[in-house]
Order: C-alpha cells, then structure tokens, then sequence
C-alpha cells in the first residue's frame, strides 16, 4: 500500500514524518519488498511535481514488525544536522510495547551490552560487558493494565539493534507477537506490539521544538490502548 496524505506525521521544507506500518521496510532488503523512502520518493515527488525524483535521505530505522513515527530528511543540509541529533542523543524517542507478563518492578532502567548475530538477524544481551558488545540503556515504565496484557512506555537512552525487544525480554516479558525474543507465538499480521510513539527534538534548520506524535494502529487490537493517552 504506498504512503498517502494520511499517513504523514509531519511535513516541512526540510523534514517529513511518516506513521509507518508494521510490516513496512525502511530501506531495501533482500525480499524484493518496496521499502517505505522509496514509497516516501514517489509520494514527495508526485506532490510537488517533481518528474526527476525527489532526494530523501534516512536518518533511522524501525524494526519491519514495528509500527509508528520514522523521520525523512528532505534535503542533504538537514540529513546532516538530523544525523547529528541522533548521535548527541539530542532525538527523544518514546515507545509503547504490549507484553503479556507484567515486569516485577514497576518501572526502572534497563543496561545490557548488546551482540547482534548478523546471520541470524538476532542480538543477545549479557549484563555485563563482552567482546564485541555495544551499551544498550533505556528506561521503562508500566502505563496502563487491560484484559491481561500490560502496556509498558520506553525510553530508549541508545539506539542498538532490536534493543526494545530484546531488553524487555530479558525481564521476562517479551512483547506480545515477538517469538524471536520468547513470546511464545508469533503474530498472523506479522507485526509485534512495538509502536514508535513520539519523537520531540529541536528543529535543526528553524530551531524550534517538535513534537511528533503517531496514533495507533487500528488493527483491533492496538486501538484498546488509546485511552491511555500520552
């Protein structure tokens, strides 16, 4: 499905926001999938005419099962300085994740050294620091209970390879869907309950403040959460 009016977050001369599908890949892989910049391309250049293509450069990435807010650079000049914010951690991004087991405390900071396995396309945390391993710290924090699911918000001080899900796992509650992380089954949709909420930063062109924010996903499921606000 490519991306239309209504899934745009966010849109300046210099910046776009998108609400990403889960499902959805950022950049191209070896599936052969459309990734989202290249729909983002189209969508930009269709709008403003452009017959040679647009420039459109990717600054991060969601997981392909992950759904919410993913910024777009419009121009090299804000790719640069967007670049820069997510490296000074300058880029406040806020999650919401669906897990089963409620984790023992209510709220607190994770740190793990993180190891992907590229092959495998899984990272494995140890709590304490290997060969190899990269810094992995974020905060979490129980939001709101519902028919036996907990809905737990994240804020991810670093941003390592399917860090979320594989900290949240750790205290023993993987994200709903997640089987690569030990939820016990995977989901039909072939998404998992991650959804990128919020990003707030400081516009690196006009030095405002931005605050963008993602609804849900209304796929029956997602939608129970909204009254939690936030």
């Amino acid at each position: 499905m490519p991306v239309s009016d209504q899934d745009i977050l966010f849109e300046d001369n210099h910046l776009i926001a998108v609400n990403k599908r889960a499902g959805d890949i950022v950049q191209v892989d070896d599936t052969g999938d459309e990734p989202l910049d290249e729909q983002v391309k189209k969508y930009i250049a269709k709008k403003y005419n452009k017959p040679n293509g647009a420039f459109l450069g990717v600054v991060h990435r969601l997981d392909r099962p992950v759904s919410g807010v993913i910024l777009f650079a419009k121009t090299s000049k804000a790719l640069d300085r967007v670049n820069r914010l997510f490296k000074n951690r300058e880029m406040k991004k806020t999650y919401w994740a669906v897990v089963r087991k409620r984790p023992t405390q209510s709220e607190g900071k994770l740190v793990h050294w993180l190891v992907k396995n590229p092959q495998k396309n899984v990272t494995k945390a140890y709590d304490h620091e290997v060969k190899g391993s990269l810094r992995a710290e974020l905060n979490y924090k129980v939001i709101g209970e519902l028919n036996g699911y907990c809905l737990i918000e994240v804020d991810p001080i670093t941003g390592r390879p399917h860090q979320i899900r594989v900290q949240l796992s750790t205290l023993d509650s993987p994200i709903v869907g997640d089987n690569k992380y030990g939820y016990p089954r995977g989901s039909l949709k072939k998404s998992i309950c991650l959804h990128a909420r919020r990003l707030q930063f400081i516009h690196p062109v006009k030095q405002e403040p931005i605050n963008i924010f993602a609804p849900l996903p209304k796929d029956g499921f997602w939608e129970k959460f909204e009254s939690f606000g936030g």
